[in-house]
């Protein structure tokens, strides 16, 4: 029997054979001059391709010459956003559904309106509040949006509880980053930890339909008479997929652990070559790869949106008198950051835990610059990083305003003011980090030959040459080197 897709081509086929006038489209008709308004005929199909829904060609109202961003705005989720106030001020409320707008429009949404709404703890039902529910609804209903996004993260039963009131998709904080982490990921790595913390946030929150899906019958019904077929549920679809996360979350963590050795394995061999680290960490788009890009050159991708970049980058670079060490760009962190995400990601924050030195980029042009350094201390203090030395770099200064500016500097005495984009204050960053990382401390005073220009080429990469003078019977420096060197300088040595 012809299928429905079969009648669909075949009927298509004759279809443009007519319309564009083709020869062999006219014989099979039995037609030699082909008349433009001769209707289709349908004899000769059989009655199910009669029958049959036919395309016509030409009936889509879609733009072809659409332009990329045009098109990709034509096909974003309508959202509304909700938020509680429960503390602070009516600002900081605003400051983070502002940011909770960008983290959606990051996502890929177009965000329609933004509500908050006053109460002393979130309702825990229904996240707002049964009356304020009924508001929601109608406000969803008026401005046509097809998803609301919650500024917390939900509870499963609040979740289910304003699904089913709203009629409409609800997504909490916590689902959006991780959309956003799942974007953005580009690596093995980031991806397996993407994908670990998504699971670990779905499997609180599977949602149940019923004994109607139930798919194993368990134990003999005996006397009941149940027999093969009859014997009562057993195993639920939502307990098999709890079991399928749960395989996949230990499959993950395995890979994980993998990769995680083999970081730990660079790290060592970093080590190992006594050459520093310093890991630049901070609030999400407050320019941490632009402010790698400037120092050392290393041209990561540089994005005005939040979580462009998730995949750490380490890169080498020299301090100005030859001292080797390595830069890492790592994840950025937001407000109420996920705490799955801080595990799933723990390998890579390790980064900031080893450092020699941290830099805590500051988006200095941001509402409130002081909430984001809260924000990240936060974070550093679960990944239990507070004791690594910091400098607070505020970021942006071409577009901040320096009285926004002066409260900072005040909090933080060990803090600078510089532009990744145009190049402010760059050099004396630079001279802060050379004077804030680990300096040998050997004291040594050599006479090298020139044939052992390695050693010469060592004190400059892993030591502080303080004096350097080329003579007849060699090199005569002076300078302080790590216990390593120092013993293979030994031989040479003046005093």
């Amino acid at each position: 029997m012809t299928t429905h897709s079969q009648a669909f081509d075949e009927t298509s086929d004759v279809e443009t054979d007519l319309l564009e006038g083709d020869d062999s489209g006219a014989s099979s008709t039995g037609h030699d001059d082909y008349d433009y308004d001769y209707e289709l005929s349908t004899e000769g199909l059989d009655l199910e391709e009669r029958q049959a829904l036919r395309r016509v060609v030409g009936m889509s109202t879609e733009l072809t010459d659409i332009s990329e961003v045009e098109y990709r705005k034509l096909l974003l989720e309508r959202v509304l956003l909700v938020g509680v106030w429960t503390e602070g001020s009516a600002e900081d409320a605003e400051n983070s559904l502002t940011e909770l707008k960008l983290l959606a429009e990051t996502a890929g949404s177009e965000v329609l309106d933004g509500v908050i709404q006053r109460r002393k703890k979130p309702d825990p039902a229904t996240f707002i509040g049964s009356g304020k529910v009924a508001d929601l609804r109608n406000l969803v209903a008026s401005l046509g949006a097809d998803t609301v996004i919650a500024d917390g993260e939900l509870a499963p039963a609040q979740l289910r509880n304003l699904e089913d009131k709203l009629k409409v998709k609800v997504v909490d904080r916590t689902a959006l980053i991780l959309d956003i982490f799942a974007q953005h990921a580009k690596s093995k790595e980031g991806k397996a930890q993407v994908e670990l913390a998504q699971l670990q946030y779905m499997k609180q929150r599977l949602r149940g339909w019923g004994g109607n899906l139930s798919r194993q019958a368990g134990g003999r019904v005996g006397a009941a008479g149940g027999g093969i077929g009859g014997r009562g549920p057993g195993e639920t679809k939502i307990e098999t997929d709890r079991r399928r996360i749960n395989t996949k979350i230990a499959k993950l963590r395995r890979q994980l652990k993998d990769m995680k050795s083999t970081r730990s394995t660079m790290r060592q061999e970093r080590r190992r070559n006594l050459v520093p680290s310093v890991a630049i960490a901070g609030y999400t788009n407050a320019g941490k790869s632009s402010l790698l890009n400037q120092i050392t050159g290393a041209g990561v991708l540089v994005e005005d949106a939040l979580f462009a970049t998730l995949d750490p980058t380490t890169r080498r670079t020299t301090t100005s008198d030859g001292r080797v060490f390595t830069l890492t760009d790592t994840v950025g962190f937001v407000r109420h950051l996920p705490h799955d995400i801080v595990e799933a990601f723990r390998s890579t924050l390790e980064e900031v835990t080893d450092a020699d030195l941290l830099l805590h980029v500051v988006d200095g042009s941001h509402p409130d610059p002081i909430a984001q350094i809260q924000a990240v201390r936060e974070v550093l203090a679960e990944i239990e990083a507070t004791d690594v030395p910091e400098i607070v770099v505020i970021n942006k200064a071409d577009a901040a305003d320096p009285l926004a500016l002066a409260p900072i500097l005040h909090r933080e005495p060990n803090a600078i003011v510089v532009s990744a984009r145009t190049g402010e204050g760059i050099d004396k960053l630079r001279e802060l980090i050379e004077g804030a990382l680990p300096q040998p401390h050997v004291m040594v005073e050599v006479l090298l030959p020139y044939e052992r220009g390695d050693l010469v080429s060592r004190m400059h990469s892993e030591g502080s040459v303080e004096q350097l003078e080329h003579t007849a019977d060699g090199t005569h420096i002076t300078g302080r080197v790590h216990p390593a060197l120092a013993g293979d300088l030994t031989p040479y040595a003046t005093v």
